[in-house]
């Protein structure tokens, strides 16, 4: 008995202390949770101090500021006074055409569907595979059908080193020593060959890859070539390749036409900060194309560069051909896809009489469209411009002299329309001419790829390196147009303009584009 009484006087001995002990941490807690509501009381101050700050700040800059000039809008000045015959004409205006739908196309012209054979001019990878075993275990058979199956593959491009070991002999009559020739190389004592400088000009102005890309990937691969390297064999196959866009330059100023347009290239030039703000022109005839960089725009250039030129150039509105135009040699005819753009920006101000003057020349490129779809040339295409176009020509001239006198001078759309008749007579040249196209397009899809190019590489690093983006743009651009594989020809050409071309004996005017597609179809 003594010792229950013992044990539970020191079970409540362990108890009063755990209870004890167990206050002590709840005392402890309730004054750590005290500190921290006073910090937290604490910041709450200081982020109220900081957002009176703030405010503060905030009233005096709103105090040093400017006030914001509402932007009223103006109210629409009156229409002119119009006497009543000119009121009548606008009222009597004719109306516009009705714009044919696009021709749907036959069924003998609707795209193919399936799985369309691959080209049979690839090369050809055979595989002939053979059953190892059947599903019954036996691996005996009598081969009774095969299963044909074409994919198309892709060999990994990969750099290689070229050797050529050319022995040297003594002659057993005349002993002389007479060593091999080489293989043919763009330039003597060259690092490499007329394949693989074709290929760093097609990664260049065909791919548009610029030039540090080319050598990081080369990098990459442990081929490691300085920018300077790269730079210098693109301006030494610009060099030997120049020949050839001297032969396109003199065959355009040979011709009875050409188009013409210029687009803006930053050059870095010595001793100015910055860069230069260049231009790249491009003359372009029936998928013939010559680049050629100038440093500035100005008429007086363009006028000297054409002076041997006797026929009808396609030119934008500017005032920098007015001296090409000045004597009479060379005729001017305008591009109608601008005054399309014209009039369809002027539809924000004036939707309907702009939507109805749009409406011409939209009949005007669907009648021409039509011809290209005939595939009309030479004289039944001038009958069909006078038959179907000139009509329509006609119609626009009589509404646009109505539509005139009623709007102010300065809406768009009466800069629009006195755009066409100050431009009249070049606007419409292309009507009586069946060599000349509508509009100016095809210069500016060169530009296009001009764009690109100076959006991955921002500009030409000299003067030089301008004239040879120039050159082998050009020469490019002419491939594509007449449907060449750049690097097939840029090899052949290069092979023939270096260390061999006294073996091949071929002159500038036989190595363009047009030359080695002749031999291909030979």
């Amino acid at each position: 008995m003594e010792e229950s009484v013992a044990q539970v006087a020191a079970l409540r001995e362990t108890l009063d202390r755990t209870l004890a002990a167990h206050a002590a941490e709840r005392r402890e807690a309730r004054a750590a949770q005290q500190e921290l509501l006073a910090q937290i009381a604490t910041l709450s101050e200081q982020v109220a101090r900081a957002n009176d700050r703030i405010s503060e700040l905030l009233a005096i800059a709103q105090r040093k500021k400017r006030p914001e000039k509402k932007n009223e809008p103006k109210a629409k000045p009156p229409p002119p006074d119009l006497p009543d015959d000119v009121r009548e004409a606008f009222e009597n205006r004719p109306r516009p055409p009705v714009v044919p739908d696009k021709p749907k196309k036959l069924k003998s012209e609707a795209k193919p569907t399936g799985r369309q054979p691959l080209p049979p001019h690839l090369g050809k990878e055979e595989h002939a595979l053979s059953p190892d075993r059947c599903t019954c275990g036996c691996t005996a058979f009598d081969f009774v059908d095969e299963v044909v199956e074409e994919k198309l593959t892709v060999v990994k491009e990969h750099q290689r080193r070229r050797v050529v070991r050319r022995k040297t002999g003594r002659c057993r009559h005349c002993r002389k020593r007479t060593t091999a020739r080489s293989l043919p190389a763009p330039f003597p004592r060259s690092k490499v060959t007329c394949e693989w400088m074709a290929w760093l000009v097609v990664q260049k102005f065909v791919q548009l890859t610029p030039l540090d890309r080319v050598r990081d990937l080369l990098h990459l691969q442990g081929i490691p070539l300085s920018m300077s390297f790269l730079v210098s064999q693109v301006q030494r196959a610009a060099g030997l390749l120049d020949a050839i866009d001297g032969v396109h330059w003199a065959q355009l100023l040979a011709g009875d036409w050409m188009t013409h347009d210029a687009t803006p290239l930053a050059v870095v030039v010595d001793g100015v900060p910055g860069t230069h703000k260049g231009h790249i022109e491009v003359f372009q005839r029936s998928g013939l194309v010559v680049l050629q960089y100038e440093h500035d725009k100005k008429g007086e250039t363009l006028a000297t560069k054409l002076r041997r030129f006797k026929g009808t150039l396609v030119a934008d509105a500017e005032h920098r051909h007015n001296a090409t135009f000045a004597d009479g040699t060379i005729l001017e005819a305008g591009c109608n896809a601008h005054g399309e753009r014209k009039l369809e920006a002027a539809e924000s101000s004036q939707p309907v009489l702009a939507a109805e003057g749009r409406t011409y020349i939209r009949a005007i490129f669907a009648a021409d469209a039509e011809a290209h779809r005939l595939k009309l040339e030479g004289p039944e295409l001038l009958a069909w411009r006078k038959e179907r176009i000139a009509p329509l020509y006609e119609e626009f001239a009589a509404w646009r002299d109505s539509v005139l006198p009623t709007l102010l001078p300065d809406e768009p759309l009466a800069g629009v329309l006195r755009y066409y008749q100050n431009h009249w007579t070049a606007l419409t040249r292309w009507v009586g001419d069946p060599k000349l196209p509508p509009d100016n397009s095809a210069s500016e899809r060169v530009f296009q790829r001009v764009a690109k190019l100076r959006l991955a590489c921002l500009f030409a690093g000299s003067t030089e390196g301008a004239h040879t983006l120039a050159v082998l743009m050009g020469l490019s651009a002419t491939c594509r147009n007449i449907g060449v594989d750049p690097q097939a020809w840029f090899t052949w050409a290069l092979e023939r303009r270096g260390t061999h071309a006294d073996v091949y004996g071929m002159q500038a005017h036989q190595l363009t584009p047009a030359a080695y597609k002749a031999t291909l179809t030979a």
